[in-house]
């Protein structure tokens, strides 16, 4: 949060001020994330978190339907349409105006979500690297998309993450990125270093401790650390036990600089990010 830069998104024809950091509330439409209380599958369920995610203070949800933790099976893209599609139509009838994310990697979902629901940002944890019509078709579309670093696949990235300076590679990795976006005409974009996708625990620690060193990309850092094995590996609990720790490191990424936290827990988080903005301004 400290020295946060005036970033801002362009989103349905609405322009979202980023200088205060924003809390991106998760919906999985999914049998199989790896924290259970984040799936939901029927109708009341769904309805239901939204409804929660708004009224604790969230600003975007963040709609998933293919599980991206370590080791999980494959979904076709006919199924992961379907559910986002059942999601998607639950969620516009609890708030037609929500800010929607759709967390995909496939340019087809994607571009469903954004023309046929009004999606908002497309989020894309293999940054492009499992489709590579996906920068071509954001680009197309119009809308803010997360870039995210992920060393390998959801299939086999945590067997063994190697890197020489994991910082350094994640920023050239996003330089690189970025401008291939650029060059094709992406205008707003949103960087995640992928704490969790590819690196060891030490790797997710050293991103955290340097994480305002991304500030000289000049593009917004979105983190996602919620319940991940990062804390629970350490504290030796379980995702259920996690959220202490979640707390935290939001905390730690609030006053490193993080522009949009993506989150479980979002009244949690929404008091994280109330008291580092008091701390920050005690006025």
């Amino acid at each position: 949060m400290k020295g946060l830069l005036p970033y801002t998104l362009q989103i349905n024809g609405r322009l979202l001020d980023l200088s205060e950091p924003h809390v991106m509330g998760i919906l999985n439409v999914t049998p199989d994330s790896f924290y259970a209380g984040s799936r939901k599958q029927t109708g009341r369920e769904i309805a239901r978190r939204v409804e929660q995610i708004l009224e604790e203070g969230g600003t975007m949800i963040d709609i998933g339907a293919y599980s991206s933790r370590p080791g999980a099976g494959h979904v076709s893209k006919e199924e992961e349409m379907s559910r986002l599609r059942h999601g998607l139509d639950i969620l516009r009838q609890v708030d037609a105006g929500a800010v929607v994310s759709v967390d995909t990697f496939r340019a087809d979902v994607a571009a469903m979500c954004v023309e046929e629901y009004g999606a908002g940002i497309v989020n894309d944890i293999s940054g492009g690297e499992m489709d590579s019509r996906m920068f071509g078709t954001v680009a197309r579309l119009g809308v803010p998309y997360v870039l995210m670093h992920m060393q390998g696949t959801p299939q086999d990235m945590q067997r063994e993450p190697h890197y020489g300076d994991v910082v350094a590679e994640v920023m050239q990795y996003f330089a690189r990125r970025v401008q291939l976006l650029r060059e094709l005409g992406a205008k707003d974009i949103i960087l995640d270093p992928g704490f969790g996708f590819g690196k060891t625990l030490a790797h997710n620690y050293e991103l955290m401790n340097r994480l305002e060193l991304f500030d000289i990309l000049e593009l917004p850092v979105l983190v996602g650390v919620s319940r991940k094995s990062m804390v629970y590996k350490l504290l030796d609990c379980t995702p259920d036990e996690a959220l202490n720790g979640t707390t935290v490191l939001h905390t730690l990424a609030l006053l490193k600089g993080a522009s949009i936290l993506r989150v479980h827990d979002v009244k949690a988080c929404c008091e994280a990010v109330r008291i580092v903005r008091q701390m920050l301004n005690p006025k």
